[in-house]
């Protein structure tokens, strides 16, 4: 559903992905693990067309995202890390906005929008002003946005940012859930975030792959028996990038 060849992205002197290549199967979680500035939200932008790439290819669904974007583009619905909401409207109003700028309208319009409504427990906050929500709804409502036209395929960037602890199991479950329908990558910082929900881990740091696969797969590759993702995960920085 997604592949990624050899793609690399300069800012001015600043190499932000370095020859990045993985693929993600139909149906399948894929969580993008590393510290800050590795280059998780670079390659989130350029998986969903919003910035393209120095060389490198990416497909989604089979459509190239810089030969046929708008096709690409239908198959996705993305979660930035800084949501993208309209403070002067209501949740209803915003997220019909959204449906409608994706092409819906009638019935199924309405079957979307009660479907979000209630797989992001949004019923509480329905008329209130988006500027009146708490970072935790509007963290809901932007989630909402991403999945009110039914897309194939969903990019999540740091999707439990702002959440509390209810809130951040209620989203992990509904991310596993979705995975029955759709392809998912999503990135983080968080260890546990990853532990809890991806299949398949891909660990990047200043830009390069240095490892990926399943937890045990990483284990064999940092040559290593443990069980604990954070020894995993410092190891295998220290072992392919020297940098902990």
């Amino acid at each position: 559903m997604i592949n990624v060849q050899n793609v690399s992205m300069q800012y001015g002197p600043t190499l932000a992905l370095d020859r990045v290549s993985f693929e993600v199967k139909e149906g399948e979680i894929l969580g993008l693990l590393g510290p800050n500035g590795a280059g998780k939200s670079t390659l989130m932008k350029i998986l969903t067309t919003f910035i393209a790439p120095l060389s490198g290819t990416v497909t989604l669904g089979g459509f190239d995202v810089l030969d046929a974007s708008l096709k690409a583009r239908e198959l996705v619905g993305y979660l930035p890390e800084n949501v993208p909401l309209y403070m002067d409207m209501r949740v209803d109003e915003y997220l019909r906005f959204v449906a409608e700028a994706r092409g819906l309208g009638g019935a199924r319009l309405r079957e979307r929008i009660d479907w979000v409504v209630a797989a992001c427990n949004l019923a509480p906050v329905w008329k209130h002003g988006i500027i009146e929500l708490s970072k935790g709804f509007r963290q809901r409502v932007g989630l909402a946005q991403a999945l009110v036209h039914d897309p194939k395929i969903l990019i999540l960037d740091e999707p439990t940012n702002g959440l509390d602890p209810v809130q951040i199991i209620g989203i992990r479950k509904l991310i596993k859930s979705l995975a029955k329908e759709k392809t998912i990558v999503f990135s983080t910082h968080i260890l546990q975030e990853i532990e809890a929900v991806a299949d398949r881990i891909v660990i990047l740091h200043e830009g390069n792959i240095v490892a990926q696969g399943t937890k045990s797969e990483l284990a064999a590759q940092a040559g290593s028996d443990t069980q604990s993702l954070e020894e995993l995960f410092i190891g295998l920085l220290s072992k392919n990038r020297g940098a902990v």
